[in-house]
C-alpha cells in the first residue's frame, strides 16, 4: 500500500482529494493529516477514518514516513511545505498555483532526489483533453491557428474576506494565478509552448492587492495566436476554450469540470473519444499512483507542471510593464521570475 499524507484539511481536501483516494483504496491508504487548526484536523481525521492527527508537517514527516503527501494549504505555503516532503523521501501532489513564483517551482524541482512534485492540473486528464491531443499530435485536424481561452467566473466580496486571499504575498496573483489558470494549463498541453505575450491585468471591483480581470493574446511556437480572457466579476459563469484548426474547430463549454457531452467538434465525424473519463481529481492521481508505482516521473511534474505558471508570470509581466513580453526573457535575472507583480525585495 501506498501511505498518503494530507496536508490542509479545508474545502480542496475534503471535496476533491478524499474521494479520489477512496477510488484508489485498494492501493493508497490516508495515514496521517496535518493541519495548523487542531480541532480542525481531528475533525477531519475523526470523519475519514485517518489514524493520525498533527499540527507541524516536520513532526508528521519525521513519525510517518508517507509515500506521498497531497499538499491542500494556501499556496504561499506550498513551496516550503512541498521542500520538506521531497528533501523527507515523500513524493508531492501540491495543489495549484503550485507556489508563487518561477522561482519557487524551480526550487521545489531542484529538491526532488528520486522524489517528484506534481502539480493538480486535472483539466488534462479528462478522455476529451486526451482525444483532442491525440488528434492534434496525429495531425487529424490540421495545423492549430487560432484559440480563445475563457476562465468568466464570479467571486464576491465575502470570498476575499479570507486573509490570505487577494495579496500578492500569499495568493501570489488573482484568477490569473487561482483561476483561469486550469483553462490556460489546458490549452497549453493542447498548443504547446508559447513564445510572445501582450497582456493587461486590472483591478475593477474587488477589494483585493491583485488583479480581479486579466485579457491577453498570445503567440504560440507553432505559430497559433490565442485571447485570454481571466475574471472573478461574471455573473453567468463559464469555462470556454475553442480550437481552430484548418479543418475543424474544437470547443469545450463547462464550470469547473466537464465530461465528453460538454466538447464539441466541427466536423462532427472527426469526434470520437474511444472512452469516456470527467476531468477531475481522480483520474490525475490514478495516473500519479501509477508512476509512483513504476517509479517514473509522474504527469504535471517538472517542465509540465511549469508550464501554466510561466504563461502566468508572461502576462503579469506584459501588464506590469506594458509591452510585449517574450518567454525567454523570464530568467532568475527577471525580477518577474521572482515575485508576479515584480517587486523586488530589499
Amino acid at each position: 500500500m501506498i501511505r498518503v499524507a494530507v496536508v490542509g484539511t479545508g474545502g480542496i481536501a475534503r471535496y476533491s482529494h478524499m474521494p479520489s483516494l477512496a477510488g484508489e483504496a485498494h492501493r493508497a491508504k490516508v495515514v496521517a493529516a496535518v493541519d495548523v487548526d487542531a480541532a480542525r484536523v481531528k475533525a477531519f481525521c475523526a470523519e475519514y477514518g485517518v489514524p493520525a492527527a498533527y499540527t507541524d508537517l516536520e513532526e508528521m514527516l519525521a513519525a510517518e514516513r508517507p509515500d506521498l503527501v497531497h499538499i491542500c494549504t494556501p499556496p504561499h505555503a506550498h513551496a516550503d511545505q512541498a521542500v520538506a516532503c521531497l528533501s523527507a523521501g515523500a513524493w508531492v501532489w501540491v495543489e495549484k498555483p503550485p507556489c508563487l513564483s518561477l522561482a519557487e517551482h524551480d526550487r521545489i524541482t531542484a529538491a526532488e532526489r528520486g522524489t517528484f512534485a506534481a502539480v493538480v492540473f486535472q483539466q488534462r486528464f479528462g478522455s476529451g483533453a486526451r482525444h483532442l491531443r491525440r488528434l492534434a499530435a496525429e495531425g487529424a485536424l490540421g495545423r492549430a491557428m487560432v484559440a480563445l481561452c475563457v476562465t468568466a467566473w464570479h467571486r464576491d466580496h465575502e470570498y476575499y474576506a479570507v486573509p490570505w486571499r487577494g495579496t500578492w504575498e500569499t495568493e501570489g496573483g488573482g484568477p490569473t494565478m487561482g483561476h483561469g489558470i486550469h483553462q490556460m494549463d489546458l490549452m497549453l498541453s493542447v498548443l504547446g509552448d508559447w513564445t510572445e505575450i501582450r497582456a493587461m491585468a486590472r483591478r475593477v471591483d474587488r477589494p483585493v492587492e491583485t488583479e480581479d480581470v486579466s485579457a491577453a493574446s498570445v503567440l504560440f511556437e507553432n505559430g497559433a495566436v490565442a485571447t485570454v480572457l481571466n475574471s472573478v466579476l461574471s455573473p453567468r459563469e463559464e469555462s470556454y476554450l475553442r480550437f481552430d484548426f484548418e479543418r475543424a474547430t474544437v470547443e469545450l463549454r463547462h464550470l469547473y469540470g466537464y465530461d465528453n457531452e460538454n466538447w464539441t467538434c466541427a466536423p462532427e465525424e472527426l469526434w470520437r473519444p474511444p472512452d469516456a473519463v470527467p476531468s477531475g481529481h481522480a483520474p490525475q492521481l490514478a495516473a500519479l499512483l501509477d508512476s509512483f508505482e513504476r517509479g517514473e516521473r509522474p504527469p504535471m511534474s517538472g517542465a509540465d507542471g511549469r508550464q501554466a505558471l510561466e504563461l502566468a508570470t508572461g502576462l503579469y509581466a506584459s501588464a506590469f510593464t506594458g509591452r510585449p513580453v517574450r518567454r525567454a526573457e523570464l530568467t532568475p535575472d527577471n525580477p518577474f521570475y521572482h515575485r508576479l507583480n515584480g517587486e523586488v525585495a530589499s
